[in-house]
């Protein structure tokens, strides 16, 4: 890169930071190149010799061997990097030796072994997790979950009105051509990506799966309404297992169940609104699901709602272009499931544009609320929104109120439960329905311990007591519990 002196200058009016190193002199060179593997890792950065923390320049002898060994440490990087090496005199027999790279797609990079990555001023060691993400940002599009071919997937397990439903919205909002309009799945599949040489893919699935019949545990959606500010008290808890669009649905209807609304006349019509808006929420729960590390099989996508906030998060990581302290300014659009990202994209549900982030930002701007603040850590990325209509009174008189009535509720099942003559397994098929709302007999027969006949003939009994009803046909509808 052929740096003068003028230009190491400049170097010694700052102190270190994220993306520069000042060492000694060479005999500092393995800690040298940890940092400039942390470079590689990150934006990129420089690493000069012969010059102090504070910038203070001092120049070091540069011999053949000091270059060979330069040289060498270079060999040790895994993929081997692009590395400008520079030697600048000083005017004295003494040089500055400047060792630069640039941002690039083959990180993560390796030195000796082991992956480095940069905390402000300070160079660590990688973790794993995080060296598994980079690596599999790497290997895309071939490496991704989602368009990865699963054999035991069959087009039966899909849901096929969602399927065409998402093609007709597409075509209609000419998101898709008019040509993909058809009525035959497999042909929707294929020309959406979600199936190729007769085989599903696994965002087939995540998109359209119907019913719980496979075991996908990552498709799981917990919802949780606390009391106060803490996860000490929950006074409801949700989870639901099913595809994405169906996760939407009961997101959003727990937030109009828990989220106060207030009403404003417009003309003939009355419109209710959310103390935090509806389209912040929803713009929330699809970035969650569309950017869902969906290979890591443990955690979940949530909700949380609290009474001064409401957090929304997923199992991942924001990429590190983008600038999570700064929410207006990210306006990239970086989707980590792209293939997930179009299903709700042509249902006119994400923008390919980045502006799920401007927009959450806007309307929470416009409802008079603060800006909603994205938290990424190694394994999790929250979105917080404040609530206006919270008080620390309000919040402890609910607390209290809300202890009284979960045992109220309690003394009320146990009543329930009294009268209606539930037995064991009459319970037990209760609770999996709670838990599981689409699952099937079949299902039912094995999670219980018992044949097929014996179930439907407790479902009957359950069904004529009015304790639990059957939700839309029996191939695509769902178990409602009323109790």
């Amino acid at each position: 890169m052929n740096f003068g002196i003028d230009y190491i200058r400049q170097f010694s009016t700052h102190t270190e930071t994220d993306s520069v190193e000042f060492k000694r002199s060479t005999g500092q060179l393995e800690r040298g190149m940890e940092t400039l593997c942390a470079f590689l890792n990150g934006e990129g950065g420089y690493v000069l010799f012969g010059m102090e923390d504070e910038g203070t320049i001092f120049g070091q002898q540069v011999a053949d061997t000091t270059k060979r060994q330069i040289a060498e440490c270079i060999r040790q990087f895994e993929p081997f990097p692009l590395v400008d090496v520079d030697y600048v005199p000083l005017g004295n027999g003494l040089y500055v030796v400047v060792l630069s790279v640039v941002n690039n797609r083959e990180k993560p990079y390796i030195y000796k072994g082991r992956a480095y990555t940069r905390v402000e001023s300070t160079t660590v060691a990688m973790s794993q997790h995080q060296y598994e993400t980079m690596l599999f940002y790497r290997n895309q599009p071939l490496g991704r979950w989602e368009t990865q071919l699963n054999a035991n997937l069959k087009v039966s397990d899909l849901d096929e009105e969602e399927i065409l439903r998402t093609v007709r919205v597409g075509v209609e909002k000419g998101r898709l051509p008019e040509i993909a309009y058809t009525n035959n799945i497999e042909d929707a599949l294929c020309r959406m990506n979600l199936m190729r040489d007769g085989q599903l893919t696994n965002a087939a699935f995540v998109l359209y799966a119907n019913g719980a019949n496979i075991d996908y545990p990552q498709c799981l959606l917990r919802m949780a309404r606390f009391v106060g500010t803490t996860t000490d008290i929950f006074i409801d808890e949700r989870r639901v297992e099913g595809n994405a669009f169906r996760m939407l649905d009961e997101a959003m209807q727990f937030c109009f169940k828990h989220l106060s609304l207030s009403g404003e006349v417009k003309g003939l019509i009355r419109e209710e609104r959310l103390s935090i808006p509806y389209k912040a929420l929803r713009e929330a729960v699809v970035n969650a699901l569309c950017h869902r590390e969906y290979q890591t099989i443990g955690g979940s996508v949530g909700l949380a709602i609290f009474d001064d906030r409401v957090e929304v998060s997923n199992i991942g990581h924001i990429p590190d272009r983008l600038d999570v302290s700064n929410p207006q300014e990210m306006t990239l659009s970086i989707p980590y499931n792209p293939l997930i990202a179009k299903g709700f994209y042509y249902r006119q549900m994400f923008e390919n544009w980045g502006r799920g982030i401007r927009l959450m930002v806007d309307e929470c701007k416009d409802a008079g609320l603060q800006t909603p603040v994205f938290i990424s850590s190694e394994y999790q990325v929250t979105a917080i929104f404040h609530r206006n209509d919270y008080s620390e009174d309000k919040s402890k008189l609910s607390k209290n109120q809300s202890v009284k009535d979960t045992v109220k509720d309690t003394i009320k099942d146990t009543v329930k439960d009294i009268i209606l003559n539930v037995n064991d397994r009459q319970m037990s098929i209760i609770e999996i329905m709670k838990e599981q709302p689409s699952v099937s007999a079949e299902d039912l027969a094995l999670k219980v311990g018992i044949n097929i006949r014996n179930v439907k003939r407790n479902l009957a009994k359950l069904k004529q007591d009015g304790i639990i009803e059957r939700v839309g046909s029996d191939k695509n509808g769902y178990w409602k519990v009323n109790i």
